[in-house]
């Protein structure tokens, strides 16, 4: 957000007092007026027949076919998942060497690259305390059997193995002393520095090796240590979240799920107040804001479509590609507007403005989207997905500002 601020206050900089200056100091070549003209004619055509489509009856059919691609888009932009969709760290692609190195691991190991961990906070040497041990136990076994997890390390089943060994490995002795002096004997082989226990035996964390990282395998990891933590956890002893890289990502999913309607209330708020404060009408908030409505749906279908999850790296996507997509309805609108002013009618105000502001309004979108386009080929996968949805919502706000705006504006200016 601070990034775009200054991008667009660096832009109104150079765009209103530098811009002007250097054009001041270059003289048109030759011809240039004929060839402005010239263009201006060939386009001029193109935009006549654009305007058309604001026409009584094609205005009514556009709103409906664009009411139609709302309500299938909205059905599929309400199951875009939070956090990743595919294994493999997120920020490189999926045949990036390091990827298909720990996809090897994962898959001919007991451990893997994804470590959730869980805390199990607890009096004061409840490392040496049998009641403690034996809740941690059943968490642990608990924690095990859920989808998703490869292995589980903790100092229960670490303490069961070590009282094993002190008997000649025997399998009836893989259980939690009862003695407390015995239940020290085979937690004190374990050092502070494995990350299983702290100095005081207060805090004992567990070790979830995952085999990825995927949205819905955080989401059974954590409802399993909440659910576990709500029937079993006492006073004296309580599960808590999260460590480990995946940890993080769990936490940072809740995160973007609580944030994503906000921000774009935030943003859909402040461009309507906005754009009332600069219009002093409601009606033309409607026909600049719907447009930029239909296209944030549309971006979220096809975030669904190509598996693309909400993540820190995709959701100010959506929000940018609105403060970016609004310029074009203001263009158009503005022009609309003014030419209304000198008393045209709502045909000849709507060819005017098309013909005055068409071709700026595609080459901004085009110019916008081949751009970022270029970041669908980089090696950085998130990188990509935000290449690629920003490019769609640059070129789907330009389109739908030239053909939905001035069918919402024909249905309601009808005066």
């Amino acid at each position: 957000a601070i990034a775009a601020s200054i991008g667009v206050a660096a832009i109104i900089l150079t765009n209103l007092l530098l811009l002007p200056l250097l054009l001041s100091y270059q003289p048109p070549p030759a011809g240039y007026r004929e060839s402005v003209a010239r263009r201006k004619a060939w386009t001029g055509e193109i935009w006549h027949a654009a305007a058309h489509l604001s026409g009584p009856k094609v205005s009514v059919a556009l709103v409906a076919v664009c009411a139609v691609l709302f309500a299938l888009g909205f059905s599929q932009a309400k199951r875009v998942e939070v956090g990743d969709l595919h294994e493999g760290v997120p920020e490189l692609r999926p045949d990036s060497r390091y990827n298909i190195d720990s996809a090897m691991i994962t898959d001919n190991f007991n451990l893997g690259v994804d470590i959730f961990i869980a805390f199990t906070e607890t009096v004061e040497d409840g490392s040496v305390d049998y009641a403690v041990m034996e809740l941690l136990d059943r968490f642990e076994w608990h924690l095990t059997n859920v989808d998703g997890v490869k292995n589980v390390m903790g100092l229960a089943g670490i303490a069961r193995t070590i009282n094993s060994g002190y008997s000649e490995g025997s399998l009836k002795w893989r259980v939690l002393p009862h003695n407390r002096e015995m239940l020290a004997q085979a937690v004190g082989r374990v050092e502070t520095s494995t990350g299983l226990t702290n100095l005081d035996g207060s805090v004992l964390p567990v070790m979830v090796f995952l085999e990825d990282h995927k949205a819905d395998t955080l989401r059974r990891v954590v409802d399993a240590v909440k659910g576990f933590d709500g029937k079993h956890g006492t006073e004296k002893t309580r599960f808590r979240l999260a460590g480990g890289n995946a940890g993080v990502m769990a936490a940072t999913n809740e995160v973007v799920d609580a944030a994503q309607f906000p921000i774009l209330i935030y943003v859909y708020v402040a461009v309507a107040l906005l754009c009332f404060a600069s219009y002093r009408s409601l009606k033309a908030v409607v026909c600049i804001v719907l447009p930029l409505a239909l296209v944030s749906v549309l971006a979220h279908s096809l975030m669904h479509a190509l598996e693309i999850g909400l993540k820190t790296s995709t959701l100010p996507v959506v929000a940018l590609g609105v403060g970016e997509g609004v310029d074009y309805g203001i263009y158009l609108f503005s022009c609309f507007v003014a030419q209304r002013r000198k008393g045209l009618s709502f045909a000849e105000s709507m060819d005017a403005a098309m013909t005055q502001v068409g071709s700026a309004v595609v080459f901004t979108g085009l110019t916008l989207s081949v751009g970022v386009g270029t970041w669908a080929f980089s090696a950085l996968q998130f990188q990509a997905d935000m290449g690629i949805l920003l490019m769609f919502m640059f070129l789907m706000n330009m389109v739908f500002a030239i053909l939905l705006l001035p069918a919402i504006a024909r249905l309601l200016f009808r005066s």
